[in-house]
């Protein structure tokens, strides 16, 4: 029958200006999958005047930015928590429960009217919002994230399959990753979702696990560096000087330049498993090398000052690699750098 009060329900509520209602306050059953812990946290190196120079962020308010990015000594992470719900519906992307909606995905359908869902399914998702527009964010998150929800043994995803022959292809194969896929709207009698943004140790060993996949029958070649171009690709954040820098990199300092849209998975593992330092604009490119540098490797995003993250950093720290802030100059898509900038920083961590 005809189902289209659940899709309607947030837009009357909105209408009304009635508050969001919390979609987790709907769940059967919670628990903790992965107890909270206290790590030592390193704080970004940098040159005097970087902080400065930041003037917006994205992801979080400038104060929390900054402050992930500075904090020092030890820190509690928090615990990764599991929710347990029934009667969910996922129409175009979007969960509906309890009066509530959680967005997994942009919807493609602009007036949300749907039936209810045939097809009935039980599983735990895995993805977010986030994982599913970027790229980047979904090697950041995703397999580790697999691994949680395939203890449950139906690990489940929205996403279509990869593209043959794609990186996202070659990693899901290297790593093990073959979920469930859903294709369109479906019932959820049974649905298990996750809290998985702390670095508690449970974390950590997930993602270590999943470098351990990557370089497994590996012997890559050390080098001083990789710079991982990014070009016009992806949202527009543009580094004027791109090539300049990365060049001058190369002939100075021994790095290998490398276009990932022009390189494969399994070449990007081998040029970045044994690198001291990866560099680049922050962006998805970055995370090819971060996943797969080894411990201690220095991390250097080139950031925009008005587009200044702290993404990267958590993922880093999970690795047990160390990080560099590096602002440019210039707006949130156009920039250039100083090269005695990022020399300089680069050589704060010898």
């Amino acid at each position: 029958m005809p189902n289209p009060l659940r899709p309607y329900n947030a837009r009357f509520r909105r209408l009304l200006g009635r508050p969001e209602p919390d979609f987790m306050a709907g769940a059967v059953e919670s628990w903790t999958e992965a107890p909270s812990d206290i790590r030592r946290v390193r704080p970004a190196l940098h040159l005097p005047g970087q902080l400065e120079r930041v003037r917006a962020s994205v992801f979080a308010n400038l104060a929390e930015t900054v402050s992930a990015l500075t904090r020092d000594g030890e820190m509690r992470e928090g615990a990764t928590t599991g929710w347990r719900f029934r009667n969910v519906d996922l129409i175009d992307g979007v969960l509906y429960g309890d009066g509530a909606e959680l967005h997994l995905r942009n919807r493609q359908r602009r007036y949300g009217l749907a039936l209810r869902p045939q097809q009935a399914v039980s599983g735990a998702l895995y993805e977010t919002w986030t994982t599913n527009r970027w790229f980047g964010s979904w090697l950041m998150e995703g397999p580790a994230a697999w691994l949680l929800a395939s203890r449950r043994h139906m690990a489940m995803t929205t996403a279509a399959q990869p593209k043959p022959g794609s990186h996202a292809a070659r990693y899901e194969q290297i790593m093990g990753i073959a979920p469930q896929r859903i294709a369109g709207d479906v019932h959820f009698d049974e649905l298990i979702l996750f809290g998985d943004m702390s670095n508690n140790a449970d974390k950590r060993r997930r993602q270590h696990q999943m470098r351990e996949k990557l370089l497994a029958g590996r012997d890559p070649k050390p080098v001083p560096g990789v710079f991982l171009l990014r070009g016009t690709a992806g949202d527009l954040r543009l580094l004027r000087n791109e090539r300049e820098l990365a060049e001058r990199l190369a002939a100075e300092r021994g790095f290998l330049v490398i276009d990932p849209l022009a390189a494969t998975a399994d070449e990007l593992i081998e040029a970045c498993s044994a690198a001291r330092a990866i560099v680049g604009v922050e962006g998805s490119q970055l995370v090819h090398g971060i996943i797969a540098a080894p411990q201690n490797a220095a991390i250097l995003p080139i950031q925009p000052p008005d587009r200044v993250a702290a993404t990267l950093k958590g993922l880093t720290d999970r690795l047990d690699q160390r990080f560099g802030l590096l602002v440019a100059e210039g707006n949130d898509t156009v920039f250039t750098l100083n090269w005695r900038d990022l020399a300089a920083t680069l050589d704060l961590f010898d």
